[in-house]
């Protein structure tokens, strides 16, 4: 049995017998040259990190490439750093799920430090701060989830921790977007040197939300008399600070506990799963999917590894908005969301068994190959046709994978608008694309309402996932029978929710699409078992 803190150079014979690659450079070596001369910070020390930075700085430096660890800074959770990386020597297992069942595992070695870094741990806050005052630094990744960035209510206003950031000052700042603006503050102060602040979050035009979030604090504390006008001119005018976009795409689940008997099986001994008070789910190993892409708008005015020898594109802004929107509006979240709401109805447990339903299968195909695809603008750093091919072929096929129907089913109200408003509004805007032969789309914009009413295919309640405007949108439907269609009745129910502008990014009643969806959403809740016949149909 081998364990993550086990001398790997000395002992690689036992790694060998595990199947677990190990690094090809001596640790010790990275921290100290991390320590003296940084090069790359990451915010956020959860699994995705684990599964994707931390190895594409591995492959960087088991190639020469970077001759410093990445020192990691967790804003939200101090168990992960005091239980999870700290005890282990900030090390983990790495294992790639593959759609052939097996698995890659390779010990990770890549992290020189680990840094609680909050307001209330004054140690991590020093010593994060002495890092960002190193001329050496050259850029920073994050991947803290979109809510990591909010300093509005939802009226857009700022919430109370953001006021208080702002009347407080950069020592004081307590959320994440006012404690990295503190850094930046530090680094203006020591010599103004440049740096890219590189988001890597999961959502479109991540690094303008940055920037404008930093703008929002260090005009607060420009306002304020807190910190001088440069600092302004620092972070926005002078080309020092610049604040790349990104497109990121691997699908990074919890911790499997299949995954970890089966380590343990293979000769691996660290598989206990922590499950921490802040509800972190994390392990000495990570377990992820085999396909992936990180696209980086390639602007790093201090220099950087060349990232491209780890697998990383590095384009310009409109290429990785094209390859956003291509994985967003067309390839890859619709059919994701498709599978979401008709697995939920037929009672499908995971997205995998989902895809492998021929009459499931048939609708992705129909609607990400026929509809979608035509509306695609090429990026060309990543082919459309390659991308989903992998996505229907591998990717969501992988059992490996546990993702749920239940939880992409999440917030689908949210989601409509880009998902499927977006193509229904290029089809309007072409002169070549017939918004008459869509069908998939408007099948699937019937089943989700359909799941609005909350019983399945076999006439049983089902339990809907959360959605912020669930029961306003079900307020509507429930005039509607099942089982007892009144044409009038569903016209008028029905019509009262595609009308809506900020569901679905236009009225759907002044396009044809209206009647379609209503024609299948009818024979959709005609009796049990109708949803099967319907896409059996289809």
């Amino acid at each position: 049995m081998v364990k993550v803190i086990d001398d790997y150079k000395n002992n690689q014979s036992a790694f060998d017998q595990a199947g677990i690659v190990i690094p090809q450079y001596d640790q010790n070596k990275i921290i100290e040259n991390a320590r003296n001369n940084p090069v790359w910070v990451h915010f956020g020390g959860g699994n995705l990190f684990r599964s994707f930075h931390a190895k594409i700085a591995q492959d960087l430096i088991n190639q020469g490439l970077m001759n410093s660890g990445v020192i990691v800074a967790e804003t939200y959770d101090d168990e992960v750093i005091e239980k999870m990386y700290q005890p282990y020597d900030n090390r983990f297992l790495s294992v790639v799920m593959k759609s052939d069942d097996s698995f890659d595992k390779e010990l990770i070695g890549s992290v020189a430090d680990s840094i609680y870094f909050n307001h209330s741990n004054p140690t991590g806050w020093q010593a994060l701060t002495e890092v960002f005052k190193q001329d050496s630094l050259q850029f920073v990744t994050l991947s803290i989830t979109e809510k990591g960035y909010s300093i509005t209510d939802i009226d857009g206003t700022l919430n109370k921790m953001a006021q208080a950031d702002i009347t407080n000052g950069p020592d004081e700042a307590t959320t994440n977007i006012g404690a990295i603006t503190h850094l930046l503050f530090e680094r203006f102060n020591h010599g103004a040197k440049p740096i890219a602040m590189i988001s890597t979050d999961n959502f479109s035009e991540n690094g303008k939300k940055l920037e404008d979030s930093v703008r929002i604090i260090a005009n607060g504390w420009v306002a304020n008399g807190k910190v001088e006008p440069e600092f302004l001119d620092y972070l926005f005018e002078s080309g020092k600070v610049s604040f790349p976009w990104s497109m990121i795409d691997r699908i990074t689940p919890n911790p499997s506990e299949v995954v970890a008997q089966k380590l343990k099986e293979n000769g691996f001994e660290d598989t206990e799963i922590l499950h921490t008070s802040k509800h972190t789910n994390i392990a000495p190993f990570g377990n992820t999917e085999e396909v992936h892409y990180l696209v980086i708008e390639d602007d790093f005015p201090n220099g950087r590894p060349d990232l491209t020898q780890a697998g990383v594109i590095l384009t310009n802004r409109e290429t990785v908005n094209n390859v956003d929107q291509m994985k967003v509006t067309a390839l890859l979240n619709p059919l994701h969301t498709a599978l979401a709401i008709y697995g939920s109805l037929l009672k499908i447990d995971t997205i995998a068994e989902a895809i492998n339903n021929p009459l499931l299968l048939n609708l992705v195909k129909r609607l990400g190959y026929d509809e979608d695809l035509p509306v695609v603008v090429d990026p060309e750093v990543i082919d459309p046709k390659t991308f989903i091919d992998q996505l229907i072929q591998k990717r969501l096929p992988n059992k490996n994978v546990p993702d749920r129907p239940q939880r992409i089913a999440t917030d689908t109200s949210q989601k409509m608008a880009v998902r499927y408003g977006v193509t229904i509004n290029s089809y309007l805007d072409s002169d070549k694309l017939d918004i008459n032969n869509l069908e998939a789309i408007p099948l699937i914009i019937a089943g989700w309402l359909r799941y609005l009413l909350a019983i399945d295919d076999l006439g049983q309640p089902l339990e809907l996932s959360p959605d912020p405007l669930k029961d306003e949108l079900q307020s509507m439907l429930t005039d509607i029978k099942f089982g007892a269609i009144d044409p009038e009745v569903v016209h008028q129910s029905l019509n009262q929710i595609l009308a809506n502008k900020a569901v679905f990014g236009l009225d759907l009643t002044e396009t044809p699409l209206a009647n379609k969806i209503e024609a299948y959403f009818k024979q959709l809740i005609e009796s049990e078992g109708s949803i099967e016949n319907t896409l059996k149909a289809f």
